[in-house]
């Protein structure tokens, strides 16, 4: 099919502009119908992105469904996918619907709300579609617009400082990125993705300033991209953004935030990072493995002295993109493998654990944990829910969770067996939280006066949290699902990073 990729990328937003410009009023019907109307956008994105998946050739490791054409100020509109992106796409157009769907009950600015979620999923599926720099750079700087507006317009009693502070860090981040690019471009003479993929740039040590810069221009170059991503991932100690975003934010904002949004910044380092800067990325991946494995326990260690579900989950988010850029940095096939897993991963279960949150907030409003206890007396479906996606939380075999956390392991150990060590205890953290915190919430007797007349989750909620299962189980059981699509283009990745590497060493041999 023709401009697939464009069809889907703009679906939503077609969408979200037929609300904005021909839905009128603010009653109870034009509220129902702006929310029907957003979900079948978002659920006919899914079906539509269904041909993308089933066209797709895992074996090709170059970009499929490639469209070019001109575009402002002789810039060029170039879209692609390969087996590192087009899982990210199905990701994100397999979890809107839900998204959607958990969104009903909302009664405020609904129209706007809804467009803010259709917009999002544009800029979404652009950043992992697109193959030019400007063109990703739009689309990733973008997408902090309408999920400010989530969290500032939606969210709770501190939603104005966390918006604020979500935005800050996240764009002062990508302002070294936008001159790493003008950078690229002066260096390489185009800003296509796939042409600076094949792109050496320079790797010999120069003198900055009176400093020694080992690694010379891909050094710089990875130090503006890191910065950028790490905020977005986001990685240790840059990530006090993301529990008070989490935490103000309403549900459907949290579920994107944690299974979409924070994945941009492991695809920025799986496609510029590792193929573009080898040399850089060889150099510092010592130093990201170690921030990595920090990360692991201190933030694990955090995520069991919190009061609030939401903050909880938060702290454990950041624990699993450690694994996640410890994977990436391991630069082998099982790292890497292990890293994709993981995101996908993550996107089921964290989405589903901030549902599962959204759930008894609705019902109680609020999010302390102390508030709670004894719920599987009145909630029985919904206590084997949480225990379900609690347990691949921790990583227990069969589940998603655990695949992705032992190919990242398996690849680190390659690599640096202490890193692997320290890593490792957060297996073992992220099962205390976790089950501590459903042992509060959900086990023990019914006591609170507050909560004996709670109801179980209703046939909606239920056929939100169905799908989510299906996959956590799925992917747990049947993982090559995942790893036979990627796995191609992430051995053509490592063969492409190794190379780089032995040429440099060639070269630096040779002088």
């Amino acid at each position: 099919m023709d401009n697939l990729l464009s069809i889907i990328t703009f679906m939503p937003l077609v969408a979200a502009a037929i609300l904005a410009f021909f839905l009128k009023g603010d009653d109870e019907a034009a509220q129902r119908n702006a929310k029907w109307l957003a979900l079948i956008a978002t659920s006919a994105t899914f079906l539509v992105s269904i041909f993308l998946i089933t066209g797709f050739d895992p074996m090709d490791t170059g970009f499929q469904f490639v469209e070019e054409r001109e575009w402002i100020l002789g810039l060029t509109y170039k879209m692609g996918v390969d087996g590192i992106s087009v899982l990210f796409v199905m990701l994100t157009t397999f979890l809107m619907p839900l998204v959607i769907a958990a969104c009903w009950d909302v009664t405020y600015r609904v129209k706007e709300y809804m467009i803010a979620f259709l917009v999002l999923e544009t800029l979404m599926i652009g950043v992992f579609t697109a193959l030019d720099l400007v063109l990703f750079y739009v689309f990733f700087e973008a997408g902090l617009i309408p999920m400010f507006l989530i969290i500032g317009i939606w969210g709770g009693k501190e939603r104005i400082y966390a918006s604020f502070k979500f935005f800050l860090y996240t764009f002062l981040g990508s302002v070294l990125m936008l001159v790493a690019m003008i950078a690229m471009y002066v260096d390489a003479g185009t800003t296509d993705i796939p042409t600076l993929l094949n792109h050496q740039f320079g790797s010999d040590t120069f003198s900055l300033a009176g400093i020694q810069i080992v690694g010379g221009m891909q050094t710089l170059l990875w130090v503006a991209f890191f910065a950028s991503f790490a905020v977005k991932m986001p990685m240790w100690p840059v990530h006090t953004w993301l529990p008070d975003a989490h935490v103000q934010a309403p549900t459907a904002g949290s579920v994107v935030l944690a299974a979409i949004l924070l994945k941009m910044g492991g695809y920025g380092f799986l496609r510029f990072s590792l193929p573009m800067f080898p040399v850089a990325s060889d150099l510092l991946a010592p130093f990201v493995l170690w921030i990595s494995a920090i990360a692991i326990v201190y933030t694990s260690l955090v995520a069991l002295a919190q009061k609030d579900m939401k903050k909880l989950i938060a702290y454990s988010s950041v624990a699993h993109m450690g694994f996640v850029t410890m994977g990436i940095f391991a630069a082998n096939q099982q790292g890497l493998d292990g890293a994709i897993f993981q995101m996908l991963s993550h996107g089921f279960i964290s989405g589903a654990l901030f549902l599962c949150v959204g759930v008894i907030y609705d019902r109680m409003h609020t999010r302390e944990i102390d508030a709670y206890g004894g719920l599987v007396n009145r909630m029985p479906a919904y206590a084997l829910i949480f225990m379900l996606f609690t347990m691949a939380n921790v990583g227990l075999p069969g589940t998603s969770g655990f695949v992705g956390e032992f190919l990242t392991l398996m690849g680190v150990f390659q690599v640096n067996t202490w890193v692997a060590a320290v890593a490792a205890t957060g297996v073992i953290l992220s099962a205390a939280y976790a089950l501590w915190l459903y042992r509060r919430v959900v086990m023990g007797d019914l006591i609170k006066e507050s909560l004996k007349s709670i109801t179980d989750m209703t046939l909606r909620e239920r056929a939100i949290f169905a799908p989510l299962v299906f996959m956590t189980l799925l992917l747990g059981v049947y993982p090559s699902l995942v790893t036979d699509v990627i796995g191609p283009s992430v051995e053509a990745l490592v063969a492409q990073y190794d190379t780089a590497l032995l040429a440099a060493d060639t070269r630096l041999a040779g002088n």
